[in-house]
């Protein structure tokens, strides 16, 4: 093997397992990014955790999520929703600061804990609670809180949207205007949050290493579910997933007990 193949190799992450569930999840993210399976993209950081602690895996993902909120701004520049980004950035920004100064106090397997949790109830959501068919404005408060648990999710683990669509969901936007606003929201917490996480030094070379070489997968994803969307029922996909979120969901909340 030639030399810069050995050097390189020694850089990043080879543990055949870690690539088991890293290649999955890092297709999930271009599938949830295709329209097929929207919102699923909360399940990619609690998959990937199976084989890496929770932050090790949110860290990997740093340049991945950078990369597709981008493409995701560009193309949806002329959507999103000014007055609600300003309502609920300021929000979402506090709930990182707030995840910042947790992730000093929690462990390992604390913090899996809460993302087990934090799986079992957006798969919960859901299942179990259907949108009403008419436009319904929450109150600011309730807006709030849930945008300062997504900033403070998004920051543990990247799973910012679950709560921040129990508040968005009911207004029943336009699926432009939801996506281009969620594009920009998390575009700018993901922005916020490389300084806390290089002060928590989850920034190293081997971790970005390693988010180089799973980024070129994103796009695969938005293949793979735009075709999927062509020859799979949504029915039998969200079965699917909801059955891995259940799993690993567990699996995460199990670890958070040990």
């Amino acid at each position: 093997m030639p030399s810069f193949l050995t050097d390189f190799s020694n850089l990043i992450i080879t543990d055949p397992f870690f690539y088991l569930v890293g290649i999955p999840a890092v297709l999930v993210i271009g599938i949830s990014k295709s329209g097929f399976g929207a919102g699923f993209g909360a399940l990619a950081v609690p998959l990937m955790s199976l084989s890496l602690p929770v932050s090790q895996a949110a860290a990997i993902f740093m340049p991945i999520l950078l990369a597709t909120d981008m493409l995701a701004m560009s193309a949806l520049r002329r959507d999103f929703d000014k007055q609600l980004l300003k309502f609920i950035l300021p929000w979402g920004i506090l709930g990182v600061v707030v995840g910042y100064f947790t992730f000093r106090i929690l462990d390992s397997h604390a913090v899996a804990g809460i993302l087990g949790l934090i799986t079992l109830l957006f798969l919960a959501h859901r299942i179990f609670f259907k949108q009403p068919d008419h436009p319904l404005i929450l109150p600011n408060w309730f807006g709030a809180i849930m945008a300062t648990i997504g900033g403070f999710t998004s920051f543990i683990a990247h799973s910012g949207s679950p709560p921040l669509n129990t508040y968005l969901l009911p207004m029943r936007l336009s699926p432009l205007v939801f996506s281009a606003t969620l594009s920009y929201h998390f575009f700018a917490l993901n922005m916020a949050k490389w300084v806390p996480y290089a002060a928590l030094g989850l920034l190293d070379l081997r971790n970005m290493a390693t988010s180089v070489v799973l980024l070129p997968l994103v796009p695969v994803g938005v293949w793979v579910g735009i075709n999927v969307a062509k020859r799979v029922s949504q029915k039998l996909f969200y079965n699917l997933v909801h059955t891995g979120m259940f799993l690993t969901g567990l699996k995460l909340s199990w670890d958070g007990f040990q």
